[in-house]
């Protein structure tokens, strides 16, 4: 055993700051539980449920204009491959994002190809209620405070570092416990844990423990705020890490790391439900960009429009600016990392007679990634493509078994599965022509 990190807890106490929307994604809570069990597995759709969503779901390219938008992280997959190194990867994005539902296929795929070097970057206690991680045991108590922008009693300084959430406490009957899981082709295995704290005055100490070794203590109390890191070496395999305020003070994480010192791929999944790209301008910009940077990033994607799409009084042209100046910083933070914008689903707008119509402002979110994405050298995935175009929604709805949900905002499960392999595919290194006889 060696060294342990920091995680806070977070119970979301989200009723005060629910737009519509957030609430529709909170009545799916009972799904998201359903789909993803304790053992840290997400359940398996049944075979009717793939297939449907294999028609429904449109196997289409990626747009790059460029030819080169996927360079840097073809060459960190390769350099995996031969032994030399990892692949880092960073989703970005609102609820279609948030529970690891689509990127949890990705990484699945891109660890049984390259190698597993650890699950990547996590919440240790759930900021809200249906907080998921493929291939991880994630529990906590519902009491810890989540801290971020569209939270109405949040703590409002920004410094809700690199996923836009911080968790706090102050009680000792809080706690927070990452694990690996005990089955499943990824996960299983870590060999190091990084604890991601904030240091501020008056804060408290952070008692963290591995297995069951000893509780180790963690000040958090500083003249100033700041960032910390808490980096403690294991045997590579499983483990859990467990944190718990000591009392003494209220005690503030950012998130938990979980990898190996070995070559293969670390993903990390960053989402909000409810969230926007503008948001990432909102955040304390030097811990963000302190942050950012300390992954490594080869590729960054930001899946962001959905809500987008219902701001109508946002004017577009303010939405364009504001998106210009999110990949404008990521950019700076990242300038040789690949980079990928997805694209809103097909959100259709409710009719006063039960009926469902199209949302033009979709078409303009989309028209609007896509310029953005082609200025900049980002690659782009146009999700309502994917699922047939405008309106298709209705249809996934009405499929038999459905892959799309009732609020005709979110898919089902098999409906994320089938987008993660799509992108998966799309992300590959292509392959090499064999040579003629």
């Amino acid at each position: 055993m060696a060294a342990m990190k920091t995680s806070l807890p977070l119970a979301p106490r989200l009723a005060r700051s629910l737009t519509p929307l957030m609430l529709a994604i909170v009545a799916m809570a009972s799904v998201w539980t359903a789909a993803w069990p304790a053992r840290g597995q997400p359940a398996e759709p049944s075979a009717d449920a793939r297939a449907a969503a294999a028609r429904m779901g449109r196997a289409i390219p990626l747009e790059d204009p460029s030819g080169r938008a996927l360079d840097s992280l073809h060459r960190a997959l390769a350099r995996a491959k031969a032994g030399k190194g990892q692949a880092r990867l960073v989703f970005y994005g609102a609820s279609h994002t948030a529970s690891d539902p689509f990127t949890g296929v990705i990484r699945r795929g891109l660890q049984r190809r390259y190698g597993d070097a650890g699950h990547g970057f996590v919440l240790p206690a759930r900021p809200w209620r249906y907080y998921r991680h493929d291939d991880l045991v994630l529990q906590s108590s519902d009491t810890w405070r989540a801290d971020r922008i569209d939270k109405s009693d949040a703590n409002p300084d920004g410094w809700y570092g690199l996923a836009g959430v911080s968790i706090a406490s102050a009680s000792p009957d809080d706690f927070g416990r990452v694990a690996t899981p005990k089955r499943g082709p990824v996960g299983r295995r870590v060999d190091r844990f990084e604890v991601w704290t904030l240091e501020q005055p008056e804060g408290g100490t952070l008692k963290v423990r591995i297995d069951d070794g000893p509780w180790r203590a963690i000040p958090t109390a500083a003249e100033t705020k700041r960032p910390a890191y808490h980096e403690f070496d294991v045997t590579d395999g499983p483990h859990t890490l467990e944190v718990r305020p000591a009392g003494d003070g209220e005690v503030r994480l950012f998130g938990v790391v979980l990898e190996r010192d070995r070559p293969g791929v670390v993903l990390d999944t960053i989402g909000i439900p409810g969230s926007r790209a503008v948001y990432h301008l909102q955040w304390h910009d030097a811990l963000y960009r302190e942050h950012l940077a300390r992954r490594k990033p080869d590729f960054i994607a930001l899946a962001y429009g959905t809500n987008e799409a219902g701001d109508d009084d946002v004017p577009i042209e303010d939405y364009e600016r504001t998106l210009r100046q999110v990949m404008a910083r990521i950019r700076e933070v990242a300038p040789e990392a690949s980079c990928l914008l997805i694209g809103p689903s097909d959100r259709p707008t409710p009719m006063p007679d039960g009926s469902w119509g199209p949302r033009p402002r979709t078409g303009q979110i989309v028209q609007v990634q896509r310029r953005v994405s082609a200025d900049i050298g980002c690659a782009f995935f146009d999700t309502v493509a994917f699922m047939g175009g405008e309106m298709s929604m209705t249809a996934w709805v009405a499929s038999s078994p459905p892959v799309g949900q009732k609020d005709h905002i979110h898919f089902t499960r098999a409906g994320y599965q089938r987008m993660g392999e799509v992108l998966l595919n799309l992300l590959l290194p292509p392959r090499r022509p064999r040579k003629a006889d």
